[in-house]
């Protein structure tokens, strides 16, 4: 079918082919119809936002032929710094002048920031973190590129919105990946924005193929992943002991060499359908300096939901499969029977009762101290579920839904290897975590 349309077009048609974007474009790069002031393309890295920004541009400025004037003669290009604006928006492989057919190719003019179109249409380029160059100059369409990075990004954005009032319809096309900041947060929550969305798969037929399967592999079922690959916008409690930033920090720590790795359980309150999932979390350390200097990674959050029974062979997997040398369990729900059920599956395990006496935000608190510190790695690949309950732990208590199961484990699990008033084990063999 597309071979006897690509062969039914003239030699014209064909070189003109590649420059009719609606013909090629994903469902997300195309603008939603209605009526609308913002269209905001949220997306992974490499999902085409870029270039449909661009193109937007181009379907705003142009007109039927190269001479005519189109929808837009003014129009702003706003990113978080003007070599940013220059090296991506208007000069990258998906910017403005890459798109654009030879005959309606605007010229760039550096030394005044601008594009000028054939048809007279002009585009100025401007930085974000200068928010004072948008207040005088005026316009009827705008492309913001990368708003939830900018540092001034309300500032920024309110400016623009002062520029926008050319026209009997002025609008924005605002690409970006996802972040949980107050501007896009507002943004997105204004009647008058629309959105389209998509991962980075979605534009996997040019993207490298190695790219895709390294990225995945690393940070597929991750916090960061779902942010940078899925385009997914991550909530984050005002106040969070844990915010995204701190999380991603801990991906960056060095890998741990250490001796002790803990299991810690954090039973649900009864084994029915529908109950709370078992919280089970295994963490290595290296404790073979001073106290201060001891250094945690988190290895798997491998919690399930089952019955007692299914939950607590979940736990003496996890046991045996890091080698562990302690099982920590909370008991103020089970008592005796947490320990029981776990001896039913593997009698020989090495096991210690735990006790809640504080709210889990106090016991929490010391444990993002020592993320805060450096002293934690996130380096497994499955940690998404986990770091989203991480990031609704306050100050001022869980502001989550359910029960913070996985985070107590993990509290539970850094405790017992960090924090807890004991004398300092003997190290085993230094080895490898990770």
């Amino acid at each position: 079918m597309q071979t006897e349309f690509l062969d039914g077009l003239s030699d014209e048609a064909l070189l003109g082919l590649p420059y009719l974007f609606d013909f090629w474009a994903l469902p997300h790069q195309l603008p939603p119809e209605g009526d609308w002031r913002t269209w905001v393309i949220l997306g992974g890295r490499g999902a085409g936002k870029t270039r449909a920004g661009a193109e937007w541009v181009r379907t705003m400025v142009e007109g039927d032929r190269a001479g005519d004037p189109g929808r837009a003669r003014r129009v702003a290009l706003v990113g978080e710094t003007m070599d940013q604006v220059r090296g991506v928006m208007i000069e990258g492989e998906s910017g403005i002048l890459a798109c654009s057919p030879p005959d309606r190719r605007p010229v760039w003019e550096a030394g005044r920031h601008r594009l000028v179109w054939p048809n007279g249409a002009i585009a100025v380029a401007f930085s974000a973190h200068e928010p004072d160059a948008l207040r005088g100059p005026q316009f009827d369409a705008a492309w913001v590129d990368e708003l939830a990075k900018w540092k001034k990004g309300q500032e920024a954005w309110d400016m623009l919105q002062f520029c926008l009032r050319l026209g009997d319809d002025p609008r924005a096309c605002v690409t970006t990946t996802p972040r949980n900041v107050d501007v896009v947060r507002r943004l997105l929550a204004a009647p008058s924005t629309v959105t389209t969305h998509a991962p980075t798969e979605a534009n996997r037929a040019n993207l490298a193929a190695s790219f895709l399967e390294e990225v995945r592999e690393r940070y597929g079922q991750t916090r960061l992943g779902r942010q940078e690959l899925m385009g997914e916008m991550l909530g984050e409690a005002e106040g969070a002991l844990w915010t995204a930033a701190l999380l991603t920090r801990a991906r960056a720590v060095p890998p741990v060499a250490g001796g002790r790795v803990v299991v810690a359980v954090d039973p649900p309150v009864t084994g029915k359908a529908g109950s709370d999932l078992c919280g089970i979390v295994a963490v290595g350390a290296d404790v073979s300096g001073p106290p201060e200097t001891w250094r945690a990674e988190v290895l798997e959050d491998c919690s399930v939901a089952g019955s007692p029974t299914e939950w607590a062979a979940a736990a003496v997997a996890a046991y045996r499969r890091h080698g562990a040398d302690r099982m920590v369990a909370e008991v103020n729900q089970g008592g005796d029977l947490v320990e029981m059920v776990i001896r039913q599956v593997d009698p020989t395990v090495s096991y210690r009762s735990v006790h809640a006496t504080r709210g889990k935000h106090a016991r929490a608190e010391p444990v993002a101290a020592l993320y805060e510190q450096g002293r934690v790695r996130h380096a497994a690949a499955d940690l998404g579920a986990l770091e989203d309950q991480m990031v609704q732990m306050t100050a001022a208590g869980w502001q989550g839904t359910g029960s913070p199961d996985r985070l107590d484990a993990l509290v539970w699990a850094l405790h017992e290897l960090i924090l807890a008033p004991r004398k300092r084990p003997a190290a085993p063999q230094v080895r490898m975590l990770g």
